[in-house]
This record gives structure tokens, C-alpha cells and sequence, in this order.
């Protein structure tokens, strides 16, 4: 089999048997991406071909070095990677280099990863669509004309064809869960406190994004998801992470299932999308699950509103040191900038209020309900050119992120939330699915999505 398409899970066997070497699989990831990189820009910032070579080739030299030995990971460009820039898709840091890596960067390192390089974002991971004024826009490979999501849309691009096997990724409102969907791949959104974010600033406060990996299958997510776990003694919030490898298909029989559908109307969608999950939904059903339509349990504008102050008041806190050059920010940055700032604290302690009453009423619905089902995107991907949708089925957005509320249930409480490939609509786009369960239920989550990955395997599969 061509290497580029092998899982994760095989090409380590490979490498830990010796059946292929660190220095094969290099060389079939830079001609890979030397094949498809181009006109999708998905891998940026990519390092030296023969320096890449020869760390390669040195690995195949030395002794076994982790459970990632000699695998290409490009990493997302929001992570200081030691020797790459690292801009974070902002003019301001187009020519930064760093001297140390971040936690993650720094954990995969150790467990033998070669990082190639890195893969694109938006600007500072402002919005689910990936264009920056340092590298330009990641395209969707199913049509170039359309946007492949974000903020992880080039480690969702670059996994779907075949440039990386493995990709990391981030998610504070939907930035894993929306480019997996719209590229036929699987991402996973941690319970947060499991992957520790970076170490700096406020550890204490700001509990809405963490960090994730992304595959083509569940199982190779369970080989990252371990290696980028676990406390760090600079993290107070931190939680202990018991291993979930090797990722195994749970049995489904007497499961019960919840399906969200619109939210009681709450969220539009483009047509075709809850005819596409709802068909992928039977298959749970298919292997014994019990899958159910459950009443909205809470309210969506209530949530959204609670949602969009903490998001500001996080996103305004990171772009602080950024304020005195704000007018090189683009123009969504600007506004959460100015919103955060606006903020009283009695703002926040009041939307941190309705966010803790909805944790309440999800752990009751969890008593009932194994796993939760809601689609993993509102809309199809669009046309590369628009900055964001601003109407969904008549509706008028009146933010640049209230396209993607359908991801703020999970992102609010912090919930495990597997993005699943759900199928192609008419036009052969894909689509995915968010399948989440209680805080600690990441193994269960992941085994679920294994039953459904056995069934289905749908990042093997294209449109007609």
C-alpha cells in the first residue's frame, strides 16, 4: 500500500518492526506533498527537505525513541515549534522563529515525531475559515473553490490527502470538529484539562479552547491524544489522563443515543445536512444502539450569549499585548479585542453562571444517554472568497461566529466531542457529525467512534 494512505497506527508497527524506515516514510511525505501541497497550501513553513532527510536517517541510526518514532507530523501555526516560524498566520510574527517549543510541540518531539513544518490557520485561529495575510487560504480538496474550515483547516487538508498521517489541532469553537467535517476526516475535542495548554499567562481563568489531535481514524487519535495528555506541574487545572490505547470498537448494543437535531429550531442549516446525519445516524442504530430525538435541554440564545462573552473576554485577554499595533489585527480580532475590553467583571461571572447551569442540566441528560449527537456545521463549505456566511437558510447572522453556534454545547462545558465523517451531500462536499459525552468520557467517546469507523470508513471513501 501506498504509504501516504496507511493509518497512523500502521506505518508506527512498520517503523517498530523495521519493515519501513524513518528515511522511506520522510521520503514519501515530502513527495507527497511536493505532489498536492501546491495548489491546496495546506503545509506551510516546511523545513529543509535534506535536513529533514537527515534527522530521518538518524532515527533509523539510534535506539527506539517513543511511541511516535520517525512519524512526519507538520504542526498547527499557532504552536512555537524550536527552528520554524511560527506566525501565527499575523504579519506581526511573519519572521518569527522560536528557540523553544511549546508543551505539545515539546511532547511530540519526545515521543520521536520528525516536525516537518507547519500547517495553516487563520489569523491568531479567528474564525472556521483558514486564510491569512502571511500564507493565503488552505483550500478544500473535494473543490478548490471552497474553504476547507478552520482554525485547523491545514492539518484537516493535509490528513485528508495523504501529506500527514497524524495532525494536531485546536478547538475553542469548533476549530477540530469544523474542518474534520468538511474534510472527511476524524478530529477530537479532548475533555478540557486533559491536554494541558501552554504554560504562560493566566492558567487559571480561561477554560474554553484545548488543544486535540486529528486522524484518519479513531484509533490513530488515541496514539496522540496519549502522548499530548497528562498534568503538567505549571498547570493548576490539569487533570490526570489515564491512557485510551489501543482505541478499541465499543459494542453498542443497549447504548442509548441522543439526537439533537436543530436545537428545537435554534440552529438553520443548509439544506441536506440533517438529511446526511441523520442517515449516518442510523448506522449507530444499525450496531444496537438505541438512538432517540431529545428535546432542546436548554436554551440556545441563553448559552450563546454566555458563550460569546467568555469567548471575548479570553480572546481580548490573548490579544492584549497586540493593542498598541491593532490596526494590523484584522477586522474580527479588532472586534473581540474592543468587546473583551468592555467587559465588567460582573459580565463575566454572570455568563460563567449560565455556563455552570447548563454543565448541571448536561451531566442529568448524561445520566440517560451514553452519547450526545448534534451536526458538526451548519452550512456546507463555502466559497473561499466569502470571510464567513451571513444568513443560513434565511436566517441573518448578526456575528462572524454565529454560523458555528451548533458547536458552542460542547465548547461551553468542556465536553469530549468526537467529530465524526457523517457522508457527502448533492454537491460531493462532506459533512461530519459532533458525537459528545460527560466530562472523563474521552475512552468511551473514542470507542464509539471506533464501532462507527469499523462500519463505515468513510475517510477512504469519496463522492460519487
Amino acid at each position: 500500500m501506498d504509504l501516504s494512505q496507511k493509518t497512523a497506527t500502521a506505518l508506527l508497527a512498520d517503523l517498530s518492526a523495521r519493515r519501513v524506515s524513518a528515511a522511506d516514510l520522510m521520503r514519501a511525505t515530502l513527495d507527497q506533498i511536493a505532489a498536492v501541497n501546491g495548489p491546496l497550501n495546506a503545509i506551510v513553513a516546511l523545513r529543509d527537505p535534506d535536513d529533514l532527510m537527515a534527522e530521518a536517517r538518524a532515527l533509523d541510526a539510534g535506539p527506539w525513541t517513543g511511541p511516535l518514532h520517525g512519524l512526519p507530523i507538520a504542526v498547527k501555526d499557532l504552536v512555537n515549534v524550536a527552528g520554524i516560524v511560527s506566525s501565527q498566520g499575523s504579519p506581526l510574527f511573519r519572521d518569527h522563529v522560536p528557540t523553544e517549543d511549546d508543551l505539545i510541540a515539546a511532547r511530540m518531539r519526545a515521543a520521536g515525531a520528525i516536525l516537518i513544518g507547519k500547517t495553516n490557520t487563520p489569523e491568531f485561529g479567528l474564525g472556521s475559515h483558514t486564510f491569512n495575510p502571511v500564507y493565503g487560504a488552505t483550500r478544500n480538496p473535494y473543490d478548490h473553490s471552497r474553504t476547507c474550515g478552520g482554525s485547523s483547516g491545514g492539518a484537516a487538508v493535509a490528513l485528508a490527502t495523504g501529506m500527514v498521517a497524524l495532525a494536531d489541532g485546536s478547538d475553542m469553537m469548533g476549530s477540530l470538529r469544523n474542518p474534520a467535517a468538511w474534510n472527511n476526516v476524524y478530529g477530537f475535542r479532548p475533555s478540557w484539562g486533559r491536554v494541558p495548554p501552554e504554560p504562560a499567562g493566566d492558567v487559571f481563568l480561561h477554560q474554553l479552547s484545548t488543544l486535540g489531535p486529528m486522524a484518519r481514524c479513531p484509533e490513530d487519535l488515541g496514539v496522540l491524544l496519549d502522548v499530548i495528555s497528562g498534568p503538567d506541574p505549571r498547570q493548576p487545572l490539569a487533570v490526570p489522563s489515564p491512557a485510551v490505547s489501543p482505541v478499541q470498537a465499543a459494542e453498542l448494543s443497549g447504548m442509548r443515543i441522543g439526537w439533537l437535531g436543530d436545537w428545537g429550531g435554534a440552529f438553520p442549516y443548509d439544506d441536506g445536512i440533517r438529511e446526511v446525519c441523520e442517515d449516518a445516524l442510523s448506522v449507530f442504530a444499525q450496531l444496537g444502539a438505541q438512538v432517540e430525538h431529545v428535546a432542546p435541554p436548554f436554551d440556545a440564545e441563553s448559552m450563546f450569549d454566555s458563550w460569546a462573552t467568555l469567548r471575548s473576554w479570553n480572546v481580548a485577554a490573548s490579544l492584549a499585548p497586540m493593542a498598541e499595533h491593532r490596526a494590523q489585527l484584522k477586522d474580527t480580532a479588532q472586534w473581540e479585542l474592543d468587546r473583551g475590553q468592555a467587559l465588567t467583571a460582573m459580565q463575566v461571572h454572570l455568563a460563567s453562571v449560565v455556563r455552570s447551569d447548563w454543565f448541571r442540566r448536561a451531566a442529568e441528560i448524561f445520566r440517560d444517554y451514553d452519547a450526545l449527537v448534534l451536526p458538526s456545521a451548519q452550512v456546507w463549505p463555502f466559497e473561499i472568497e466569502t470571510p464567513f456566511p451571513t444568513e443560513i437558510a434565511g436566517k441573518t447572522m448578526d456575528t462572524y461566529h454565529r454560523w458555528m453556534q451548533v458547536v458552542v454545547p460542547v465548547s461551553l462545558i468542556g465536553s469530549p466531542c468526537l467529530s465524526v465523517p457523517a457522508g457527502f451531500g448533492a454537491g460531493g462536499l462532506p459533512m461530519g457529525m459532533q458525537v459528545f459525552g460527560p466530562r472523563g468520557a474521552d475512552a468511551r467517546i473514542l470507542s464509539v467512534g471506533a464501532a462507527y469507523h469499523a462500519a463505515t470508513g468513510w475517510p477512504q471513501k469519496r463522492p460519487a
